[in-house]
C-alpha cells in the first residue's frame, strides 16, 4: 500500500465520526488528552499520494490525516520506545537528546530508553523546549494499557504509579491546554486502562465502533475495483454490507482475499460460517452463535406466548422497532422449553442469536474489559437476540461482595447497557430463569425486561398430545396413529414435563435397540412410560410455578388453575415454601 499522503487544508472533510469528534474537542482548547479505544486494530479511510481513497492503519490515519499539519508527531510503545512519524521529526529528536546527554551526562542521543518511566521524562522535556519555540506536536501512546493499567493503585508497580501521574499532570497542564499539543492513548479496550484516566474531565474518551454498513460497502467496493464481483460471490456487493454487520475492515478484508486468491466463491453459507467464525474467534468464547434450525411453529403449547412473540417479529420485519419490548423475562419450572422458545424466535424473523458465556475472569480487569468487548459486538451485530440462560445466577447483583466490587460493578454495566432506550428493537434481551424471584428488580423493571412471559407444563391432554408429537419429531421417533394420552394410560395425570417426554422417547429408542430393532414400536413407548418415574420435586416445583405466576405480565399467559389465583395468597404461599425449602 502506497504511503498516505498529507491530509487537506480542512482537517474535518471526509474525516469518520470519530475523527471528527476528536477534533471538535480538540478546538475546545479545553482537553488535549485522547483515550481512544474500541476498533483500534482496523483499518482507516486516508488519502493516498496520488490523492486516491485508501485504507490504512489507526496510526497512519492519526499521524497522515489527523496531525499531518502538525510540526512534529512522535509514537511511543513500550516495545518500539520513541519514534518519529517522520525523518526530520527524528533529526530533531537526536538533535534534542543530544543537548539533554551534555547536560544530564545520558547518551539517550545513540539509544533512547524504552521503559516508559525515563522515556516519558526525556520525551517531556522535548514537548516543552519545543512549544516553547512555538511548535506544534502530537504524541500517540500506542498499548497505553500497558502503561497505566487498571486496578486498584496499591496493586500498581512504582513504576506504574509514575507513569499513571505523569499522564494525568499532562492532562491538565496548563501550557499543553494552551498550545498546539495533543496527548492520545489508544487502547482496545477502556476498562483495561486505569480509572484515574478514563474517568478524568481533562480527558476525552473517543470511542472507534466497527464499521457501519455503509462504511462496510465503501470498504467491499474499494476491495473488489476492478474484480468482477460475479466470478467471487453468489451475493450482491450490497449483500455482502449487510450481511457482515459486527465485522470489522479486516475481517473483511480477509474473507475478501481467501475469494480473491484461494478461489473458494462466496455463498450465503459460508458468508454466514466465516462470519461466525470470526466473531466468535474475536470474542475469545465470550459468546456463543445459537443456530436456530426451528420457527416457532415448532415450539409445542404455550399459545399465548408465541402469539405475543410473533406480534414482536412481525414488527420487527416492518421497520417498527419504537413499539418493540427492551427485553423479555421468560420464566418457568425446569423443563418447559424456555431456551428452545427464544432460539426459535430468532429463528423466525432471522437475527442472529446469541448466548452469553462466561465472562468472567479470577484477574482485576479482565472481566470488566470482556464486557465491554460483548458490549461493543453487540452494538454492531443489531439487530439481535441475546439469550442470558439461569439468568437469576448468572447476572448476579448489586450487593454482591468478596471481589473488590467486580460483580457489583460488572451488575451495573449490564443493567445500564439493558436500559439504554438507543438499542430498543436492536438489542433484544431475553433473560431465562426457573427463579424470576432471585433476580434482581433492576433488571427486570420497565425499560430492561418490560415483558414476563410464563411458561408452564401441559395443563390439557390436547397440550400434551401436542408436545408428544413435537418430541416424537425432535427425537425422530415414529409412533404412528398413537397419542400421548392412549400411551400413558393410568398414568395420565402424572405431570410431565417436555424435558421428561424427549427424556421417555429416548428411552423407548434404547429400548427397541435392546431388543434387536431399530424402530420404535408403540408397545416400547408404552412400556418405558409404565416404568419411567420422572424426578420428583414436588415443593421446588410448586415454587418455581408460583414465582412464575407472580412475574407474569399477561394473565392471558397463566393457565386456569392459576389465573384467578390473588396475588396476595401467591405471595403467601411462595414464602410458606421458601421456609419449608430452608431459603431466606
Amino acid at each position: 500500500m502506497a504511503k498516505p499522503r498529507r491530509m487537506k487544508e480542512d482537517p474535518l472533510v471526509d474525516l469518520p465520526t470519530w475523527a471528527r469528534k476528536l477534533a471538535q474537542r480538540y478546538y475546545t482548547k479545553t482537553v488535549s488528552t485522547f483515550l481512544v479505544y474500541g476498533a483500534v486494530r482496523d483499518l482507516q479511510p486516508v488519502t493516498m499520494e496520488d490523492g486516491s481513497p485508501g485504507f490504512g492503519t489507526l496510526k497512519a490515519f492519526l499521524s497522515e490525516e489527523l496531525f499531518g499539519g502538525r510540526d512534529h508527531v512522535v509514537f511511543y510503545d513500550r516495545s518500539s520506545g520513541i519514534r518519529a512519524s517522520m525523518p526530520e521529526t527524528q533529526q530533531d529528536l537526536s538533535r534534542a537528546m543530544a543537548g539533554y546527554d551534555a547536560m544530564y551526562g545520558t547518551d539517550y542521543s545513540k539509544v533512547m530508553p524504552r521503559d516508559p518511566g525515563r522515556a516519558l521524562q526525556i520525551l517531556e522535556n522535548y514537548f516543552r523546549m519545543r512549544l516553547g519555540d512555538g511548535k506544534s506536536l502530537a504524541l500517540l501512546v500506542d498499548f497505553a494499557e500497558t502503561l497505566a493499567p487498571g486496578g486498584e493503585l496499591s496493586h500498581l508497580s512504582a513504576e506504574d504509579r509514575f507513569v499513571l501521574a505523569t499522564l494525568v499532570k499532562w492532562a491538565h497542564d496548563p501550557q499543553f491546554l494552551s498550545a498546539d499539543m495533543s496527548v492520545v492513548l489508544v487502547v482496545e479496550n477502556l476498562a483495561e486502562i486505569s480509572s484515574k484516566l478514563s474517568r478524568n474531565p481533562y480527558v476525552a474518551n473517543i470511542e472507534i465502533p466497527l464499521p457501519e454498513e455503509a462504511e462496510r460497502l465503501e470498504y467491499v467496493k474499494y476491495k473488489l475495483e476492478g474484480k468482477k464481483l460475479a466470478t467471487i460471490s453468489d451475493v450482491p456487493v450490497a449483500g455482502l454490507a449487510k450481511m457482515t454487520a459486527g465485522l470489522s475492515r479486516i475481517n473483511l478484508d480477509r474473507l475478501l482475499t481467501e475469494a480473491i486468491e484461494g478461489g473458494s466463491r462466496i455463498t450465503t453459507e459460508v458468508l454466514k460460517d466465516k462470519k461466525k467464525e470470526i466473531i466468535q474467534a474475536e470474542c475469545h468464547g465470550l459468546l456463543e452463535f445459537i443456530e436456530p434450525s426451528h420457527g416457532l411453529d415448532a415450539v409445542a403449547g404455550h399459545a399465548k406466548a408465541k402469539q405475543m412473540l410473533r406480534s414482536a417479529a412481525a414488527a420487527l420485519k416492518k421497520g417498527r422497532i419504537e413499539v418493540l419490548p427492551m427485553g423479555y423475562l421468560i420464566s418457568g419450572p425446569v423443563g418447559t422449553g424456555k431456551t428452545f422458545m427464544v432460539t426459535c424466535f430468532a429463528g423466525d424473523i432471522g437475527i442472529p442469536c446469541v448466548k452469553f458465556l462466561n465472562f468472567r475472569s479470577q484477574w482485576q480487569g479482565v472481566t470488566e474489559a470482556n464486557l465491554e468487548k460483548i458490549f461493543n459486538l453487540l452494538k454492531a451485530l443489531w439487530p439481535v437476540a441475546v439469550m442470558i440462560d439461569e439468568a437469576d445466577a448468572f447476572l448476579g447483583n448489586r450487593d454482591a461482595s468478596g471481589d473488590s466490587g467486580t460483580s457489583s460493578r460488572v451488575f451495573a454495566s449490564i443493567a445500564s447497557f439493558m436500559g439504554n432506550t438507543q438499542y430498543r428493537g436492536k438489542i433484544i434481551w431475553f433473560l431465562l430463569t426457573c427463579r424470576p424471584d432471585l433476580l434482581p428488580i433492576d433488571l427486570k423493571r420497565q425499560g430492561r425486561a418490560e415483558e414476563h412471559l410464563a411458561l408452564f407444563y401441559p395443563q390439557t391432554p390436547e397440550e400434551r398430545d401436542e408436545l408428544f408429537r413435537v418430541m416424537c419429531k425432535k427425537t425422530e421417533v415414529e409412533v404412528s396413529g398413537a397419542t400421548f394420552s392412549s400411551l400413558v394410560g393410568k398414568a395420565s395425570a402424572v405431570n410431565l414435563s417436555g424435558a421428561d417426554i424427549e427424556a421417555v422417547l429416548v428411552r423407548s429408542k434404547f429400548h427397541a435397540l435392546a431388543a434387536g430393532r431399530d424402530k420404535v414400536s408403540q408397545e416400547d413407548v408404552a412400556a418405558v412410560l409404565k416404568d419411567f418415574v420422572p424426578p420428583s420435586y414436588p415443593l421446588e416445583i410448586e415454587l418455581q410455578n408460583l414465582a412464575a405466576v407472580q412475574e407474569c405480565t399477561s394473565r392471558e399467559l397463566l393457565p386456569e388453575t392459576f389465573r384467578e389465583m390473588p396475588r396476595d395468597q401467591v405471595t403467601r404461599r411462595i414464602r410458606e415454601l421458601k421456609v419449608l425449602l430452608e431459603e431466606r
